[in-house]
């Protein structure tokens, strides 16, 4: 009994493989090198991919400093309204990108937060700022709630002990809390900067140029095709998993 049920197990969970895999086998065989490598040396490719990196990592650090708090309130403590306050976390992830981006258009563009942010000299339509916004906006739940779930593992004994040798509650937090639950704030944030890397649907409404990659992408095979915009697509996730791979390697070796 227990052989056959291992194999339905193993048969469904290669359909579940095979389907994750093959598009991405694919989109690798169907391109040379000769002809990723020459498609990175373009100039807008080049500078799609470093901006889509870049700003996609400003807005995980940016995250991560306003967003670790949130976290470690949610899983540390009991107030009215936390359910509340998670459902809002988890809120940007269920509704559609494009709805996300006409929201972010309205808040942040020509009215609301944008007029008050052009005092200072910020703006956001048409900028990496606005690109940061959108990627954060439809990502940092992933950080949070990673972040949550670390927080949650870590002893509370722990913390309670340092309190006792003298130590106050933000050396505790610094000390004690984030280092104990490192791995899954790791793992959080590496998930908000992934997820940021293909955002689409917001970031189009809000900031079509510069162009980010996936934007590039669309942009390229509404207009060329899929022989033009392929080799992109292709290099975006060459690039995406070597990160990946990298950050986890590291992550795992962590004790």
């Amino acid at each position: 009994m227990k052989n056959w049920f291992l194999g339905i197990l193993a048969i469904l969970g290669f359909v579940m493989l095979f389907f994750l895999t093959y598009p991405l086998f694919k989109i690798f065989v169907g391109n040379e090198v000769s002809v990723l490598l020459s498609t990175i040396k373009q100039s807008d490719v080049s500078a799609s991919i470093i901006l889509t990196m870049k700003v996609s990592l400003y807005a995980t650090v940016f995250a991560l400093i306003t967003g670790l708090p949130l976290a470690y309130l949610i899983a540390r403590f009991d107030f009215y309204g936390k359910s509340f306050i998670e459902t809002l976390v988890d809120i940007p992830i269920m509704i559609p990108h494009t709805a996300a981006g006409i929201a972010l258009l309205l808040a942040f563009g020509n009215g609301g937060l944008g007029e008050m942010f052009e005092k200072f000299g910020i703006t956001f339509m048409g900028t990496e700022a606005g690109i940061m916004v959108a990627m954060m906006f439809l990502s940092a739940t992933f950080l949070i709630n990673g972040a949550k779930e670390g927080f949650k593992k870590v002893d509370i004994k722990l913390e309670k002990i340092a309190r006792t040798l003298g130590a106050n509650p933000l050396q505790v937090f610094f000390s004690i809390s984030i280092p104990n639950a490192r791995k899954d704030i790791i793992n959080g944030c590496l998930m908000m900067w992934g997820r940021g890397l293909g955002e689409f649907g917001a970031v189009v409404i809000l900031v079509y140029h510069p162009m980010t990659a996936p934007v590039l992408i669309y942009d390229r095979f509404t207009s060329f095709g899929l022989s033009y915009s392929a080799p992109v697509a292709a290099l975006m996730i060459i690039l995406s998993i070597c990160v990946f791979l990298f950050v986890r390697f590291l992550n795992n070796r962590l004790k």
